[in-house]
């Protein structure tokens, strides 16, 4: 699969899923934009590994709860390149609350990083795609279908994006942009060792069909196959990818 010459803008891509998509793209000669909020330095890291295999890297700072900086964002992609061929709307947060104790901050702050980000990305991105054949991909999680303890609001966030996902897939059909969204059980980051630490997820190695947890390269793997034109006739689909823990009846997901 070859993305030589494209340029995409992966949210949230100084560590984790992002930077590993981020990444993996770059590896396919794709230029990245990569945008962050809170870790300036792991993302300039990844800018440095982004040019390291040989393509650009922009560096741009955003809180993306805000439509102000949604719009920066692509004012400076549309100043600086005037065009978007792949968006990865993979930036996410949450409060880790039951439904009972979720208040209207919460509810705002988690739907507005999940969800309404998504959608304003969308939106901005679809304008400079126009006769590119864009790719969107927006990341979600199993915990849109299952009931996981305290993940109430970022299940429900999830489960709006993926419904988002299939609505923007046929509205952008005509346009030639093809959207689809990854599900992932819990991938092994650095934000997942803090949850289980806290007790609020646990250690699913030996419980997972396939015998380890899933990797932010897994999930990498398959977004660059959506972005690739092998994957011009999957439209709206969330592809999930958990090692086969949500079709086995040993295997738990809490």
């Amino acid at each position: 699969m070859n993305l030589e010459g494209k340029l995409a803008l992966v949210t949230g891509s100084g560590r984790g899923i992002g930077r590993a998509t981020a990444l993996k793209l770059a590896s396919q000669g794709c230029n990245i934009v990569v945008n962050y909020f809170r870790r300036r330095e792991a993302a300039e890291q990844t800018a440095k590994d982004i040019e390291a295999l040989g393509v650009k890297a922009e560096v741009v700072r955003a809180n993306m709860v805000d439509p102000d900086k949604i719009t920066t964002i692509f004012d400076i992609i549309s100043e600086k390149y005037g065009y978007l061929d792949i968006l990865i709307n993979n930036a996410a947060s949450g409060v880790g609350r039951s439904v009972m104790e979720l208040d209207s901050k919460a509810w705002d702050w988690t739907m507005n990083i999940n969800a309404k980000a998504a959608l304003l990305c969308s939106q901005k991105a679809a304008a400079l795609m126009k006769d590119r054949d864009g790719k969107i991909v927006n990341i979600s999680s199993l915990g849109s279908s299952f009931v996981l303890p305290t993940y109430a609001i970022v299940g429900i966030s999830k489960a709006a994006l993926e419904a988002l996902t299939r609505y923007l897939a046929i509205e952008l059909a005509p346009a030639g942009i093809c959207v689809n969204a990854i599900s992932a059980s819990a991938v092994e980051t650095e934000a997942l060792k803090f949850y289980i630490k806290e007790g609020l997820i646990k250690d699913n190695r030996q419980t997972t069909p396939m015998g380890r947890m899933v990797l932010p390269e897994d999930v990498a793997n398959v977004v660059s196959f959506l972005c690739s034109d092998d994957a011009l006739m999957i439209r709206g689909q969330v592809i999930i990818i958990d090692g086969g823990t949500s079709i086995s009846p040993f295997a738990s997901l809490t």
